[in-house]
């Protein structure tokens, strides 16, 4: 298993898993969407994404947005997106992918990796208390639907 900085040259099979991983969250299929999506960000260097390899075959992917952090100056990166496929679950390959992004964003000199997920998802958060990540206690986070 391998996790690499996934490019446009992926877009196929990083998008296709992208749309399961929107069904995950309870959206409708959509792979054309999701790759053109996914071309947009890779264009526009929006976001990265490092994909897991099992022997050429992508089981995997996490995706981080760049932003920062006004109070100390110092950039921060989303963990927006974090995926492996059913079948190859419970194998590590999360934690693999975390391990990858984690460090870029060290070397980028980020100040911290931020991410959330639903109140729902326990085997996230054990996965991510498992790993120091902090649930905030301290801060309400709001959102402003704009349909």
């Amino acid at each position: 298993m391998d996790v690499f900085l996934a490019n446009i040259n992926h877009l196929e099979s990083v998008s296709v898993l992208f749309d399961k991983y929107r069904v995950f969250y309870n959206q409708p299929s959509n792979i054309e969407a999701a790759k053109d999506f996914l071309k947009e960000r890779f264009n526009n260097n929006d976001s990265v994404v490092f994909a897991a390899n099992d022997n050429g075959k992508l089981v995997g992917f996490t995706q981080l947005y760049p932003s920062f952090s006004s109070v100390s100056m110092k950039r921060v990166w989303i963990l927006n997106d974090l995926y492996v496929e059913e079948l190859y679950r419970r194998r590590g390959i999360a934690n693999l992918l975390m391990n990858v992004a984690e460090e870029y964003a060290k070397k980028s000199g980020a100040i911290r990796v931020s991410l959330a997920t639903q109140i729902s998802n326990l085997t996230a958060q054990k996965l991510y208390e498992s790993r120091d990540y902090i649930k905030n206690e301290e801060f309400y986070h709001y959102a402003l639907g704009l349909h």
